[in-house]
């Protein structure tokens, strides 16, 4: 019985929660109807600059500053390891991938890329200039040190 209740009380809520999202969820699909075919968004370009891209918080994998287009990146090649090898920064100027990328899960230190670190895009990705689907609010952790410290320096 008191389940019963419980059911009976969340049904109005489940559907006003329903209706209220309906509204709300961004999609790919502008405004097409799902029974119509809509039309095709241009696809982002990717940001070729070759300059390093600010990371948002510590430990964030780098993104990758140029284009990747036909990179080889398998089982028998890794092209990111022309420029980005320990053996080829010297001649390409490219910064060297991280030492964390030689070593394995027990923390010791191998001579060659870890098998685990070495499909460079399962963790690091291109920049696009694409146009967010949703209102994103995040702030760097560099500014949240600065409103903390604002914040406890006024308390004085």
């Amino acid at each position: 019985m008191k389940h019963l209740r419980l059911a009976i009380l969340a049904v109005p809520v489940f559907m006003a929660t329903a209706a209220l999202a309906q509204n709300q969820v961004a999609t790919l699909r502008n405004t097409a109807p799902l029974d119509q075919e809509g039309e095709a968004t241009q696809i982002p370009g990717i940001v070729n600059t070759d300059i390093r891209q600010v990371r948002n918080y510590p430990d964030q994998p780098p993104l990758i500053p140029h284009k990747t287009d036909n990179y080889q990146v398998d089982l028998n090649s890794n092209k990111c390891l022309t420029c980005h090898s320990r053996t080829a920064v010297e001649v390409s100027q490219a910064p060297m991938i991280s030492v964390t990328h030689f070593m394995n899960r027990e923390g010791q230190t191998l001579g060659a890329v870890s098998p685990r670190r070495y499909f460079c895009t399962q963790c690091h990705v291109v920049q696009t200039n694409a146009r967010p689907l949703v209102e994103n609010e995040f702030v760097d952790v560099d500014k949240v040190i600065d409103y903390v410290k604002a914040q406890q320096g006024g308390a004085d």
